[in-house]
C-alpha cells in the first residue's frame, strides 16, 4: 500500500475545538483550516480575519495538509498551489527517504497507467486488439500492425480491418503523449504545482485535444493553455442548456499557430476573457455566436478575442479544393480551417459537438462518446470501390446531408445491372413501361426519373427522393434504376445477423452481395457495406 510520506507528523486534533493558532478562528463554512505537515501549524483560510495558513506557508515554505473538517479525513496532502505560485520561497528537494518512497511507488504507477493506456485504446479503437510483448525495446511492426513502447513494456496493435490510417496512427501517438505528460507530472512535485490542470476533465477529451494540438503536452513544464480541452468543456455544459426552452447552438474558432498570409493574429482586447465554462454563466454569452454563421474566436493564449462570421473567414480559401467532401451545412468551417492549422468546434442543434480541422471533420462527439471520423480514409475507399469519381462524391455528399438531417436512406449501385431482378421487385424498375395514373400508386411516377442519372438529378432533388421509403438502385454508371423500393427479404444473410439488426441493415447486407451500397441510419450514421460485410462507418 501507498502511504503519504507526511503521516506521522500530523498532530492529532479534534477541529470542533480547534482552531486557527493565529487567530482562534473554528473551521465552519466559510472558513477552512489547513494544517502544517511540517511543525503541526494550523491556520485558517478565506476568513475575514487573515489568510493565515497561507501566511504561515510563505514564511516556512512548509507543505499543507488539505482540509481539516468534522468527520472527515484526508488521505492525500498538497503544496497550497496559490501561495507556491506567489511565494518568493523555493519548495527544497525532498528528503533521501522520501524520494526513495517516491521511486518505490513507480511500479505502481507504471501498472496503473498501463491499465489507463488499455482503457484509452478500447474507448476508440473497440475492434482492435492490444498485445503486451514483454520489456520495452525498439523493433519493425509487421504490416497492417502497429507497435510501440509505453510505461516499460512494448505493445502489438492490430485490427481485423487491415493497416491503420494515418489518423488512427496520429490518434494512438496522442493517447501516449497525453498519458506521458500526466505520468512525468506526477514525479515533479514542482511541475505538478503548474501543471495540475492536465488532469482535470473527462481523459478522452484529453486525447482528442492532443490529436488537435499536441502543443500543450509536448512539454509539460510549458505554460501553454489547453484552448481544445477548454472549448470541449464549454461545448459540453452549453449541450446541458436550454436558452428560451431551445437547446443551444455556438461554436467556436481557435487561432492557429502556422502563419499564412490570409489571416493575421488577432489583437488581444483590453480586458479580454478565457474561453472557458466561466463564460456559460452569463446568460447573454449563449446569443453571441450560434455555431452555424457566427463563431468566437480564441487567440493563442486561450483569450475570446472577436466574433467572426465563418463564410466571411472561409471566403479567404474559396479558391482551395476541400480534401474530402462535407456536409453541405459546415462546408464554410470546413474551408475555414484549411490554412494556418485553425481548429472549429462547433454544438449542432441535435446536441453533437462537431470538430473540424485540416479542412474536414475528424472528430464527432455523438452518443456520448467521441469517434474519430477518419472521413479522408473511408471516403477514398468508398471512391476506389465505386470507380467513378462523380457518382462516389454526389452519393457521399448527400448521404451526408440526410445524416445530419437525421434522415434515413439506401444507396445501391450494382456492380452487374443484369442482376437488378435479383433484389428489385417486379414492378419496381424505372425501365419497364406502365400508364401514368393515379391508380398506379408509386409506379405511376416512374415517369418522372425515368432515363436520368444520379449526375443528372439536382443534389435536392436527389435528397427528397432518398427520404421515400425504400433503397435508390443504380448501374455502376449512375443509371437510375429504381428509387423507393423495398429490397427483396435477404437470402444470403446469416439468419442471426438478421434477427438482431434492423431492417434497413439487413437489406444493406443483403444488397452488399450484388454492388455497393451506401446507408444511412436515422441516428445521424453514414455506412459503406460491400461483398455482404459492413467495410466501414462514419
Amino acid at each position: 500500500m501507498i502511504t503519504c510520506a507526511h503521516r506521522d507528523r500530523v498532530r492529532r486534533v479534534s477541529p470542533a475545538s480547534t482552531g486557527c493558532d493565529e487567530c482562534s478562528k473554528l473551521g465552519e463554512r466559510w472558513v477552512r483550516l489547513r494544517m502544517c505537515l511540517t511543525c503541526g501549524h494550523v491556520g485558517c483560510c478565506d476568513s475575514s480575519r487573515g489568510r493565515h495558513a497561507t501566511a504561515h506557508f510563505e514564511a516556512t515554505g512548509h507543505p499543507l495538509m488539505r482540509s481539516v473538517e468534522p468527520g472527515e479525513t484526508w488521505a492525500w496532502c498538497y503544496v497550497d498551489r496559490q501561495g507556491f505560485e506567489t511565494a518568493e520561497v523555493a519548495l527544497e528537494d525532498p528528503p533521501a527517504h522520501e524520494a526513495d518512497q517516491l521511486e518505490s511507488a513507480r511500479p505502481f504507477v507504471d501498472a496503473l497507467y498501463r491499465e489507463f493506456l488499455g482503457r484509452g485504446i478500447e474507448y476508440f479503437f473497440p475492434e482492435a486488439r492490444l498485445e503486451m510483448l514483454g520489456a520495452a525495446a525498439g523493433g519493425r511492426a509487421r504490416a497492417g500492425e502497429l507497435e510501440f513502447d509505453g510505461f516499460g513494456f512494448r505493445y502489438r496493435l492490430s485490427t481485423a480491418e487491415g493497416a491503420f490510417s494515418t489518423d488512427e496512427a496520429r490518434l494512438l501517438d496522442s493517447i501516449l503523449r497525453v498519458l506521458s505528460a500526466r505520468y512525468h507530472v506526477l514525479f515533479d512535485a514542482a511541475l505538478a504545482a503548474r501543471r495540475l490542470h492536465l488532469f482535470h476533465g473527462l481523459p478522452e477529451d484529453r486525447y482528442v485535444s492532443a490529436f488537435l494540438d499536441p502543443t500543450p503536452y509536448a512539454d509539460p513544464s510549458s505554460p501553454v493553455p489547453d484552448r481544445v480541452s477548454d472549448a470541449i468543456q464549454v461545448l459540453r455544459v452549453s449541450a446541458l442548456t436550454t436558452y428560451e426552452n431551445r437547446r443551444i447552438e455556438t461554436g467556436v474558432l481557435l487561432f492557429g499557430a502556422t502563419p499564412e498570409d490570409c489571416h493575421a493574429p488577432p489583437p488581444r482586447p483590453p480586458a479580454a476573457l478565457p474561453y472557458s465554462t466561466a463564460l456559460t454563466a452569463i446568460r447573454s454569452f449563449h446569443r453571441l455566436c450560434d455555431g452555424l454563421q457566427t463563431l468566437a474566436l480564441v487567440g493563442r493564449d486561450g483569450m475570446l478575442v472577436e466574433l467572426v462570421d465563418v463564410h466571411e473567414w472561409a471566403a479567404a480559401y474559396a479558391g482551395l479544393p476541400l480534401p474530402v467532401p462535407t456536409i453541405e451545412r459546415y462546408a464554410a468551417h470546413s474551408r475555414a480551417t484549411l490554412c494556418g492549422g485553425h481548429v472549429c468546434l462547433v454544438l449542432t442543434p441535435n446536441g453533437e459537438i462537431k470538430i473540424f480541422a485540416d479542412g474536414r471533420q475528424v472528430f464527432s462527439f455523438l452518443d456520448g462518446r467521441w469517434r474519430l471520423t477518419d472521413a479522408r480514409q473511408k471516403y477514398a475507399a468508398w471512391r476506389h470501390a465505386v470507380g467513378d469519381e462523380r457518382v462516389a462524391e454526389r452519393l457521399f455528399t448527400v448521404a451526408l446531408n440526410l445524416a445530419e438531417d437525421r434522415r434515413g436512406a439506401l444507396f445501391v449501385i450494382l456492380d452487374d445491372s443484369t442482376t437488378a431482378g435479383h433484389i428489385i421487385p417486379p414492378g419496381d424498375l424505372l425501365a419497364e413501361p406502365r400508364t401514368a395514373s393515379p391508380r398506379a400508386g408509386k409506379q405511376g411516377l416512374h415517369y418522372l426519373l425515368r432515363d436520368t442519372s444520379l449526375l443528372r438529378i439536382a443534389p435536392a432533388v436527389l435528397e427528397s427522393v432518398a427520404r421515400i421509403d425504400g433503397a435508390i438502385v443504380s448501374d455502376a454508371s449512375g443509371r437510375l434504376l429504381a428509387f423507393g423500393t423495398i429490397l427483396r427479404p435477404p437470402a444470403r444473410v446469416d439468419p442471426e445477423v438478421a434477427a438482431t439488426e434492423g431492417g434497413r441493415t439487413t437489406a444493406a447486407l443483403a444488397a452488399s452481395h450484388f454492388g455497393k451500397v451506401l446507408m444511412v441510419s436515422e441516428d445521424g450514421r453514414v455506412s459503406f457495406f460491400h461483398g455482404g460485410r459492413r467495410a466501414w462507418q462514419l
